[in-house]
């Protein structure tokens, strides 16, 4: 884990600076985690279970699930939950390049803005890139939390 992504993301809603930046650790994909994502999600596209499918398709294997990209860099993210009080909002999602069996992903993010809400809440959106092992990026998104304030209870 990334000693800065943690520092970061363990700071309140107060201490928080706009444009700072925090690099996650890494998640490998395997195909276990592509096949029990689609049993999990019901969602059983040849393109991510099918081996023949795969290598007959457009990127010469199975690839994993965009939603399952996407779940993982937001798990990569060390909130901590003292800090973090809900997800509010996934916004501006794209995915760039596809995430094969082996690839390894991590989080790039900076904090790209930070708005009170009330006494005790703050809005916080995080500009994240999933990058692959290859220096790609993979996808990227806008992640809006309410964070805890320093002076809230």
């Amino acid at each position: 884990m990334s000693t800065k992504a943690r520092s970061v993301c363990s700071q309140y809603f107060d201490e928080l600076v706009v444009g700072e930046t925090f690099t996650t650790h890494g998640r490998t994909i395997g195909e276990f985690d592509i096949v029990a994502f689609g049993a999990l999600t019901g969602d059983c596209a040849p393109q991510h279970l099918d081996r023949s499918f795969g290598e007959a398709g457009p990127f010469g294997e199975r690839i994993a699930h965009g939603a399952l990209i996407v779940s993982y860099a937001l798990g990569l993210v060390p909130i901590d939950p003292e800090r973090l009080i809900a997800l509010r909002a996934l916004r501006e999602v794209k995915f760039k390049h596809p995430v094969r069996i082996g690839d390894t992903i991590h989080v790039e993010a900076r904090i790209a803005s930070c708005a009170a809400v009330d006494e005790r809440t703050g809005l916080v959106v995080l500009a994240a890139r999933v990058v692959g092992d290859d220096g790609e990026l993979v996808a990227r998104a806008s992640i809006e939390a309410l964070w805890r304030r320093c002076d809230g209870p």
